[in-house]
């Protein structure tokens, strides 16, 4: 699926080769931002591929865009696809002001700066992401099958709980870990550790009373029972 992931990597994965052609590497600090229901695959793409800071916040735009706003290049998207690419003043004016020192680099900062009036910094559109993805694969003379083969997901589920009272269940690390109720996240650990590339978290829902459960793992079948014994652990706490 070609999801908000995705399209946040082949942003930062284009403005980084922009940044680096236009020499401003050492001037321009890109970072993307993403949220606990972000695909593993995706975050060791960045960080190891594209070589570039991953930061977690919550889930909700205004805290992903807060975040993206302390880098020069902020790139955020949910895994829903909501998002944007924040740039700074001072990036914008590198982009416009700073000297090309040949062709090459005359046209990265070119780009650069069209990237920054096409996408909508404010609150991400989707007609200004729509276009800036296909912008980035005119540019990169890719198809979607090149996008889509970058990196590949890791089989994932996501759990509904119904529980008890849900206000039990409180998060930390951006709503990776639970803090409350004590012990339950203990236990999700134990859970985790009996799989490969494996990661899970609770989150009580901010609508209903339950809490999602998301596991992921190496197989499908790995992923899914992970996910299953997460929330009956959940369950049992949340009774």
């Amino acid at each position: 699926m070609l999801d908000g992931d995705r399209i946040s990597s082949l942003n930062a994965s284009f403005i980084g080769d922009l940044v680096r052609s236009a020499g401003l590497e050492d001037e321009v600090r890109i970072g993307v931002v993403q949220t606990a229901y972000a695909n593993g695959a995706s975050t060791a793409y960045i960080e190891k591929h594209l070589q570039l800071p991953v930061v977690f916040t919550p889930t909700g735009v205004k805290h992903l865009h807060h975040a993206a706003c302390q880098f020069d290049v902020g790139v955020y998207f949910e895994a829903n696809g909501h998002g944007t690419v924040v740039f700074s003043q001072e990036a914008i004016r590198l982009f416009r002001e700073k000297e090309p020192q040949s062709p090459a680099q005359k046209e990265a900062l070119e780009v650069l700066a069209a990237c920054a009036d096409l996408i909508n910094q404010t609150v991400g559109d989707a007609i200004s992401d729509m276009l800036m993805v296909e912008v980035i694969l005119a540019h990169k003379g890719w198809t979607l099958k090149n996008w889509a083969t970058t990196y590949t997901d890791l089989p994932n589920r996501l759990v509904r709980v119904e529980v008890g009272n849900k206000d039990l269940f409180q998060t930390t690390d951006a709503e990776r870990r639970l803090s409350h109720p004590p012990g339950a996240q203990d236990e999700i650990d134990q859970c985790v550790r009996k799989y490969t590339n494996a990661r899970s978290f609770a989150r009580a829902s901010g609508t209903e009373n339950a809490c999602r459960v998301y596991a992921e793992a190496a197989t499908r079948g790995e992923a899914d029972e992970l996910a299953n014994k997460v929330a009956a652990c959940v369950q049992k706490y949340g009774s």
